[in-house]
């Protein structure tokens, strides 16, 4: 018999043997439902647009479906302009009721007469805005019903906004009445709703439900954060999806430990940002003042054209509000507080292992060189590129100048003080880990540190040796650590949080070193240079080679308590480069890698734009994007993100509830709720 003390709560929820029954009725019909469909993205890199579209598309779910329901009957025309509606049904109804509304009245701007032209087929075609509201309404609840066909009603009933659910729920749902009269029935609907003027409420408020009942579970691996202008509206989108989760990459990790105290990365995140002049998240997003370092840069490297700091971001960026020249002064001035900030950590932790990334003390201001520490010998001495370093103390080189202590605190407060970062820190932590084990995939980021010989790498984190599972399990524990911990803890993690943004053994990084002062200061060699001679090469872990094998990606499988055999991995990071003929399937088909270059600037290495990995009732396709357009293109002429099916692998079988995580929990509830029943029946619960 189940525990007394959970017996009595549960009799609180259903206080008879009736209400116990019509929940073990409700639960087993729910088992033979068919799964919801999961989509798997990553790598966003802050490309909130096209993002955004993907949601609202669900990656072509939604395009197939319109083609499902009308097949040839309606023109490539008329199934753009129903897609287009329900993408974005607000914008798309207040531009086509204009146009209804504009006849007879002042002339047009040269810039509607075009928007007009694109819509003029759809209009001519519907001649009052009537006609218009009763053919897309007829035309989105077709879609509707396609869409929640698998679902049960009380579930697409939560899914409506309140008043909403009755109405909707007899468009919806078959009557009891024969076909004429249904038809009948269903049109006198639609025309009250039309006639009371509240056609526009109820055209949104289906297209949202399709939106949710599309993508039924969103599983985002990793990196929302880094080059793209739209992380904050990345979340800000994501706080309105009803079910996802967030497997934490390396760009995570470094927002996160800014986000949460941890200096060097704050300085990181702000480098980055001017870096590729990306400071529209900092600014716009989350409210971040960023004059206190301009005036800073100013200051110090006012006589300092900081040549070799300016990047070809600044040029002709029409977001950025400063000049390219400003921007390199900010690029050097954080950039070497950024050193500091990390030498001092490093210093801190010997343990790490990271002497190596602690470089300001090698560096020779009076010779203008660097001697970089090697294995053997006493090191190679460089030239540098740029010399002019009036904050850095050759006695105590990583000590903050009073200044720069200031301007760190200043920018501390303010990450600090912005609700909105502090909200979306909250919501990384909540929805986020390293990894996740569902319905027989392992998803995580970047790696699981590998020795080369296959077998799991141990590494320290924070005072345990750990390799495996053990390790993910551990580290995903430090980066809670330092946000909810206190103490001593709660610093050693938070510095942690350094070690996974760059560390050999980081789950999140595992290469040998990050060479980012090298990059800044050192001149790269030539092309016919061995490429062990090159300061600027970073070493990639084992794992990036070893796990296109597929025994050691049924190895990692096996760790993490899955079926090696039908288990699989999705994970991102590193790029696919498919203009080289690289395929994002893997290790006969153990594992994905789905990082296809979301964010633009890295769609000229992988010549596409993002991947979605779909598994539905009928089992897994791999969807490879387009570049999108935009809003206003999708909203005014219907452009969608083209994409291309790479992969599908279907089940003998309609993969149903039962089969799932999910219908494993609620297994479990229905063996509670049958000893709960017997407990009502055998009169053992009045005792209680």
């Amino acid at each position: 018999m189940t525990d007394e003390r959970y017996l009595r709560l549960l009799s609180e929820k259903f206080p008879n043997a009736q209400s116990v029954i019509t929940e073990l009725i409700n639960l087993r019909a729910i088992l033979s439902l068919p799964k919801g469909t999961e989509h798997f993205v990553s790598d966003l890199h802050g490309e909130s647009m096209a993002f955004i579209h993907m949601i609202k598309n669900a990656s072509g779910v939604v395009r197939k479906k319109v083609d499902e329901v009308y097949g040839e009957s309606l023109s490539e025309e008329e199934k753009r302009a129903i897609c287009a509606l329900i993408y974005y049904p607000d914008e798309r109804i207040e531009l086509i009721k204009r146009f209804y509304e504009a006849e007879g009245k002042e002339p047009l701007k040269e810039e509607e007469y075009k928007t007009l032209f694109r819509l003029n087929a759809e209009i001519s075609k519907l001649p009052t805005l009537e006609d218009w509201y009763r053919t897309r309404l007829h035309q989105v609840v077709n879609i509707a019903r396609a869409v929640t066909i698998k679902y049960s009603r009380s579930k697409v009933r939560r899914l409506l906004p309140p008043g909403y659910e009755y109405i909707i729920g007899e468009l919806l749902h078959e009557s009891h009445l024969e076909q004429k009269d249904r038809q009948t029935y269903y049109n006198a609907i639609i025309d009250g709703i039309i006639e009371t003027g509240s056609a526009d409420a109820f055209i949104i408020a289906i297209s949202y439900l399709i939106h949710s009942l599309t993508i039924d579970t969103l599983h985002i691996v990793g990196d929302i954060f880094d080059r793209g202008p739209g992380a904050s509206k990345i979340l800000d989108v994501l706080s309105t999806v009803r079910d996802y989760d967030i497997q934490w990459g390396n760009h995570d990790i470094e927002w996160m430990g800014a986000m949460a105290g941890n200096l060097a990365l704050l300085a990181t995140v702000l480098r980055v940002s001017i870096r590729y002049a990306n400071i529209e998240t900092l600014e716009e997003g989350y409210g971040i003042n960023l004059l206190p370092l301009a005036n800073f840069a100013m200051t110090i490297y006012g006589d300092d054209p900081c040549t070799i700091w300016q990047t070809k971001d600044f040029e002709n960026n029409p977001r950025l509000t400063r000049s390219a020249q400003l921007m390199a002064k900010m690029h050097k001035a954080i950039s070497i507080i950024q050193f500091k900030l990390e030498g001092q950590t490093v210093l801190r932790h010997p343990e790490w292992h990271m002497d190596h990334r602690a470089l300001l003390d090698k560096i020779d201001l009076e010779k203008g060189t660097i001697t970089l520490p090697c294995a053997e010998g006493e090191g190679e001495v460089y030239p540098l590129l740029d010399t002019n370093l009036p904050t850095i103390d050759p006695a105590d080189p990583y000590k903050l100048t009073k200044y720069e202590e200031d301007l760190m605190n200043q920018l501390w407060r303010s990450f600090r003080k912005s609700e909105k970062m502090q909200r979306h820190l909250k919501m990384l932590y909540e929805h986020g880990s390293l990894y996740l084990v569902r319905n027989g995939f392992l998803l995580y980021h970047a790696a699981i540190p590998l020795n080369a010989d296959g077998s799991f790498a141990e590494a320290d984190v924070c005072g345990k040796r750990v390799s495996g599972k053990a390790l993910m399990d551990r580290t995903d524990d430090v980066i809670r650590i330092a946000y909810y911990g206190e103490g001593k803890e709660k610093q050693d993690a938070l510095d942690y949080m350094l070690y996974l943004w760059e560390g050999e053994f980081s789950p999140l990084y595992n290469k040998d070193k990050m060479t980012t002062f090298e990059r800044y200061f050192i001149e790269k060699p030539s092309a016919s240079a061995p490429q062990s001679a090159d300061p600027h090469r970073e070493q990639k872990g084992a794992y990036f080679t070893l796990a296109d094998d597929e025994e050691i990606c049924k190895k990692i499988l096996q760790e993490f308590g899955l079926d090696p055999a039908t288990g699989r991995i999705v994970n991102g990071h590193v790029p696919v480069r498919t203009i080289k003929g690289e395929t994002p399937t893997r290790a006969n088909g153990r594992r994905f890698v789905i990082d296809g270059g979301f964010s633009k600037p890295y769609q000229e290495k992988t010549g596409i734009a993002g991947y979605t990995l779909i598994y539905n009732s009928h089992g897994i396709q791999l969807v490879e994007h387009e570049s999108f357009e935009s809003r206003e293109q999708a909203v005014i002429s219907g452009s969608d993100i083209h994409s291309r099916t790479l992969l599908q692998d279907f089940s003998k079988h309609r993969i149903r509830i039962k089969d799932t995580d999910k219908g494993k929990e609620l297994l479990e509830q229905i063996a509670s709720l049958e000893q709960l029943l017997h407990a009502y029946r055998s009169g053992f619960i009045p005792r209680l």
